[in-house]
C-alpha cells in the first residue's frame, strides 16, 4: 500500500506542480501577470556578453617607441625626438600617424587624423599641412619586437596603421622665383 501513498502525494493540482515561471490558472492557461522576467532578454545596461564596440586605443606608446628606437634613435636625434614627443603628449588626439619620406622609413612628420573628413593634419615636422587619405601611397605598422616598420598590404587607413608614405610629387612644392629682369637696350 506504499505505492498508493506515493501516488496520492504526486496527484496535486496543475497550478501547484508548475514552477513559479510557469504559473497556470484554473483553466490551465499561463498567468502572464505573475510570470517572472527571467527568460526575457536583458536590458542594454544589464548586457554581460562580449563587447560589440571597442573604444579606439591610444597609440601614443607605439609612436613613442617608433621614434625612440627606429625613426629618431640615438643621441644625435635626441633633441628633435623630445620636441616631437612633447607635441604628441600635448595633443588631445587619440591616434597619431608618422609620415615617412619613402620605403627607407626616414621620419618626416607626425600627423593626426580628422575622423569626419578623413583628412590627415600635420601636428609637427616637415611635410604637407594636410593630406587626403586618398593620397596615401603605402601604410605601415610598427613592430615593437623587431623595432621596425612592416608594410601592410592595404591602402586603407585604419586604427592599426602607425605610419604612411605619400607619392614623390607631393613632396615637391612649386617655388616661385623672382622674375628675371629683361635687359633694356641703352
Amino acid at each position: 500500500m506504499l505505492t498508493g501513498e506515493k501516488q496520492n502525494s504526486r496527484s496535486e493540482s496543475p497550478s501547484k506542480v508548475m514552477s513559479s515561471g510557469q504559473l497556470a490558472n484554473q483553466n490551465g492557461e499561463k498567468d502572464w501577470e505573475h510570470v517572472s522576467n527571467a527568460s526575457s532578454p536583458a536590458s542594454p545596461s544589464e548586457y554581460t556578453g562580449p563587447k560589440l564596440f571597442k573604444e579606439p586605443s591610444l597609440n601614443k606608446f607605439i609612436i613613442h617607441n617608433a621614434l625612440s628606437h627606429c625613426c629618431l634613435a640615438g643621441k644625435v636625434n635626441e633633441s628633435q625626438k623630445n620636441k616631437i614627443i612633447d607635441e604628441v603628449e600635448k595633443s588631445s588626439t587619440s591616434h597619431f600617424l608618422i609620415l615617412l619620406r619613402d620605403s627607407n622609413c626616414q621620419f618626416r612628420a607626425i600627423y593626426t587624423r580628422d575622423g569626419q573628413s578623413e583628412e590627415l593634419h600635420r601636428l609637427c615636422g616637415v611635410g604637407p599641412r594636410a593630406i587626403s587619405s586618398s593620397d596615401v601611397e603605402a601604410i605601415y605598422k610598427y613592430s615593437s619586437d623587431g623595432k621596425q616598420f612592416n608594410t601592410l598590404p592595404s591602402r586603407t587607413l585604419s586604427m592599426s596603421v602607425d605610419a604612411f608614405t605619400i607619392p614623390a610629387h607631393l613632396w615637391h612644392t612649386k617655388k616661385h622665383g623672382t622674375p628675371k629682369k629683361v635687359a633694356t637696350p641703352k
